[in-house]
Order: structure tokens, then sequence, then C-alpha cells
């Protein structure tokens, strides 16, 4: 561990950082960065026991890690995530908001009503009640991230509606930098196709796989390491003259 904090620094020493759905893939090692760098990180999941387990996984690492169950969708839980996390450490000074579904690869206009309202109310509305909620309580040189994707600026069909989600978030973060500045600094991370858990419909095809892996320059896909390190930088006070801002990390231009 030592090593690991040697490697990265100290960049959030004192500072404490939320970040939702992130017992998994990019969320997880984003907060897993974010602790090794010093900061007292707070992950949440629907289910029980994948908080526990990302608990485990991080205290195993020297990190100091709250878990709280939250669905963002559900209003209570996302109002125990802030409370619960300021009853213990006084203070929000990160918040990475990642929480987002892909319930059906139907195409836009076989898509019943109800799974519109879901993707959007998980994928867009539910960051802005969870920033209403966190908001009293960020710092000056606060930094809030959301978690978009490379399908935001070119939603593919089997993705449409998710894709359109993720689109809507570019256009919410200049809205929230607007808002939030001068105190509050609002950006975007747009990762590329990454596998991980919530990705693996795509990336467990190794013909899929390949023939992504042949469309980026690198000619490789991205890790959920390398999504957190984009996350963390554009939280840390090395980017502190940087607000309103979609960075795509892909491998490629667009």
């Amino acid at each position: 561990m030592a090593k690991m904090v040697a490697k990265f620094g100290r960049r959030f020493e004192g500072k404490v950082a939320i970040a939702t759905a992130s017992t998994k893939g990019i969320s997880f090692a984003t907060a897993e960065r974010l602790g090794l760098e010093g900061a007292s990180v707070v992950i949440s999941s629907r289910k029980k026991e994948n908080v526990d387990e990302a608990v485990e996984k991080l205290e195993n690492k020297g990190i100091e890690v709250l878990g709280v169950v939250c669905h963002v969708q559900n209003a209570q839980q996302r109002k125990d995530l802030v409370q619960k996390t300021v009853e213990k450490y006084g203070k929000i000074d990160v918040v990475v908001s990642n929480a987002a579904v892909n319930p059906s690869v139907e195409p836009l206009l076989k898509t019943p009503e109800s799974i519109l309202d879901k993707i959007w109310e998980i994928n867009v509305k539910a960051t802005v009640l969870l920033l209403q909620e966190a908001a009293p309580y960020l710092q000056k040189g606060s930094s809030v991230l959301l978690i978009s994707s490379v399908v935001a600026f070119q939603p593919w069909g089997a993705m449409a509606m998710y894709g359109v989600t993720k689109t809507a978030l570019l256009g919410l973060t200049k809205a929230l930098a607007a808002e939030m500045a001068i105190d509050t600094r609002v950006n975007c991370v747009a990762p590329g196709l990454v596998p991980t858990h919530f990705a693996a419909y795509i990336t467990k095809d190794e013909a899929v796989r390949k023939t992504a892996e042949e469309k980026t320059l690198l000619k490789r896909l991205g890790t959920p390491e390398e999504m957190a390190a984009a996350t963390a930088f554009l939280a840390s006070d090395d980017a502190c003259y940087i607000t309103g801002e979609n960075l795509l990390v892909t491998g490629n231009p667009l």
C-alpha cells in the first residue's frame, strides 16, 4: 500500500469523497484512487453485500472508508448517503456521480415509457437530486464529477436512450458549473468502452471486443484504473482552473 501511495501522491489528504454506484468498475476504481491519495471515501450501492465486500477491499489497502446502501432513485437513501457522510466526517469535498442503468436494448420507438422514465431518472435526474442534498455541505474548493460515456457523442442503436442520457450529462456539467461557481468546480469524464461488469454484454464477445480495440489509436480498451486517474485529476487541485469541461478518455479522438 505504501508503494502505491508513493506512486500517486496525497492530493486528497484530509478530503472527503462520495462516489455513487461505487462497489465495482470505474467508480470503485475511482474511490480506491482517491482513497490511496488520502481521501476518506464513502462508497455506495443498492445491495448491502456488494457494499460490505467493497468496503473490505478498500480497508485492506489502508483506506478510510464508509459504506452506505443507496439506490439513487430512492429519495430517503440519497438523503441517508449525504447525512451519514456528514455525521461521520463533517463535510464533503468531492462528489462522483456514476450511477447509471441500461435495462433495455429495444429501439427507442419501441421502448416502454416506464423504461424511458427509469433510464432518465437514474442516469440524469438523480444526479441533480443528490447534489441538492450534498450542496449545503460542499466545501470551498470542492469538486463534482459526472461520469458520462463516449456514447454521449454518438448513441449506439442498442444503447440509444442510455446514450441520450449521457449526452444530457454533458450539458448538465456546464449548467452546474455555472450555478455552483465559484466555490465548486463541476467537470465530466466520458470513458470509452471499458471491460467492466456493466459493459460485459458487449466486451464478452471476443469479435466485438477485438473490433473495438482496433478502432482505437492505442489498439486496446481502457481500464477502470485509467478512468479513475482522469477523474482524480479533475477532482484534484491540479485541475483548479478547469470547470465545465467534458473530458474524453477513449484512447481515440472523435
